[in-house]
């Protein structure tokens, strides 16, 4: 397969052509400890546990589902993604907006909300009970809810939950017995209802499903579990970093310097773990985190390997990676939900192949082809090429320039100038001029550092401090909803110029998106210098700072 295809679906023969993964990996088993606990009973009392969270070799993946990426028709536009497991149990009935049936009463309470007890708990129709089950910050109200929402066991002595009910789904597997799905997703999410149930409803390893726990960062307050997505809609699976049930943080301001170290050691390992596995190299580490120096120490490892590749002119199994991170969860009285994630901090990150085998429709594959992967950063690439071979300057080198020389758009002297908010030597953070949302912000590296691969261990630590900072101003600032990612340039892209970038993108409550955004024409009512200065003034109470 040594023709790669153009990004576009459409082949000069007036046909669409696609991808198709077929996954089979080894996630290598870096975790530590385990944690089996009973998650619960069945309605006949059989007990349940999540030893299969809990695999004590490396998973072997054989059977993943198919994902197909198909290429937009416009390069620029991006690529889509399907996975056949689900795609194939909806063809016959594939109504994306097919409703929940209601499952509360019709009747409404005429007493506040927040003095309901449990009768009246009994009468309210769902949206005022979706409504509170957001906004409510009494702990006992958040109880009831909670209980309303799905089926607990208890602890006869303290009664508190010590599990839930389990039953059996039509495919045949136990799940827990959750009685209003909306319900239950808002409730859960509330940092005021009590640890004990937030533990019981989504903390606790398996509570949530079998996926394996493949990796695990603990020192001091901090426990972090890696979790590996197999049927992922991301290609070849994806991984989870997510804070443990004994570390919850609902808010950013809860985290501390070393989760986000954690969070993020675990991202830097994996990716670096998997990539000298696939391609022969021996791993010190087994059923173990790696040290700080022994990550350092193959990480350079790699970068020779990668150098010598490209001379042979032979490709990696994979050579980008996706990190994003979507913080803050809500859901309206109507059913639709306005963010995807759970707040419990995780962050989400995969490996990316070069290529994936061309196909044209059914099973015809045109095996001599290829269709390149889809990255964003592949386009930044091409544009910093193009503007290199345009104005003969490297792009990044004067963005930077750029940045450090703007002026306001309004002219004036007696206010700020500066787009930059935090900054050390490693990286910039700031406010780019051209906001895509009411307050973006983005974080830069200075030097010629393009992806994770090329982030040594100083920069690794900027980028990761940069993070925690730059969340942490956004949500004192009063963000609730952030969705963060980065854009980076392929392992194997010989450019030095292209710069590591992470965005971060809050949702403001009174701009939702709308087709100005689906266009790619942002709206934002504000000079980017006094967001920027509105920032720079938050940063001196940042918690990690102080």
């Amino acid at each position: 397969m040594n023709k790669s295809f153009p990004g576009t679906c459409v082949a000069s023969s007036g046909e669409f052509i696609y991808g198709i993964h077929k996954p089979q990996f080894t996630a290598f088993n870096l975790r530590e400890n385990d944690y089996i606990v009973s998650l619960g009973n069945t309605v006949e009392q059989a007990t349940i546990n999540n030893a299969d969270n809990f695999p004590e070799k490396s998973v072997h993946i054989t059977s993943s589902t198919w994902i197909f990426e198909i290429p937009n028709a416009f390069p620029f536009v991006g690529a889509t993604f399907i996975l056949k497991s689900k795609a194939d149990r909806r063809a016959d009935d594939c109504n994306p907006f097919k409703r929940e049936k209601k499952q509360s009463s019709d009747l409404v309470s005429t007493k506040p909300l927040e003095a309901i007890d449990e009768g009246p708990i009994e009468r309210q129709r769902q949206p005022s009970l979706l409504a509170l089950a957001k906004t409510s910050t009494d702990p006992n109200v958040l109880v009831k809810l909670a209980e309303r929402s799905c089926r607990f066991t208890y602890d006869e002595k303290s009664r508190l939950p010590s599990g839930m009910i389990y039953e059996k789904t039509e495919e045949g597997e136990m799940r827990p017995a959750i009685l209003d799905r909306h319900l239950f997703d808002l409730v859960s999410n509330n940092a005021f209802l009590p640890d004990a149930f937030k533990q019981q409803m989504v903390l606790i390893p398996g509570v949530q499903g079998k996926s394996p726990i493949v990796g695990e960062y603990a020192k001091g307050d901090t426990h972090i579990w890696e979790y590996l997505r197999e049927n992922s809609y991301i290609p070849w699976g994806h991984y989870t970093a997510n804070m443990a049930q004994d570390a919850i943080r609902y808010r950013i301001g809860s985290l501390t310097e070393v989760d986000m170290i954690g969070l993020r050691h675990l991202y830097y390992q994996r990716t670096y773990v998997q990539l000298a596995k696939e391609i022969g190299m021996t791993v010190s580490a087994k059923r173990r985190s790696l040290t700080r120096n022994e990550l350092e120490d193959l990480r350079v490892s790699l970068i020779g390997e990668i150098e010598q590749r490209n001379k042979r002119g032979d490709d990696l199994p994979f050579n980008a990676t996706i990190w994003g991170q979507n913080f803050g969860f809500d859901l309206s009285p109507s059913g639709y939900r306005l963010n995807a994630s759970h707040q419990q901090t995780h962050q989400q990150y995969a490996l990316v192949p070069p290529r994936v085998p061309r196909f044209k429709g059914g099973k015809n594959e045109l095996s001599e082809f290829t269709i390149s992967t889809y990255t964003q950063g592949d386009l930044v690439a091409q544009f910093a090429k193009e503007y290199k071979d345009k104005t003969n300057q490297d792009f990044f080198e004067t963005y930077l320039k750029a940045i450090r020389n703007n002026r306001r758009l309004d002219d004036r002297v007696d206010k700020e100038r500066d787009l930059i908010f935090y900054e050390d030597e490693n990286i910039i953070t700031f406010i780019p001029k051209a906001q895509r949302s009411q307050g973006e912000v983005q974080i830069m590296t200075k030097g010629r550092c393009g992806n994770i691969m090329e982030a040594d261990t100083k920069t690794r630590y900027s980028l990761d401090r940069a993070i925690l900072i730059t969340m942490k101003v956004l949500e004192d600032l009063g963000a609730e909803i952030i969705t963060a990612f980065d854009i980076s340039k392929r392992f194997d892209n010989p450019d030095g110029n292209q710069r590591l970038l992470y965005c971060f993108l809050p949702k403001h409550p009174r701009s939702p998106g709308s087709f100005s955004e689906f266009q790619q024409r942002w709206i934002v009512n504000h000079y980017p210098e006094d967001f920027a200065q509105v920032c720079r003034k938050k940063v001196s109470s940042v918690s990690i700072l102080a």
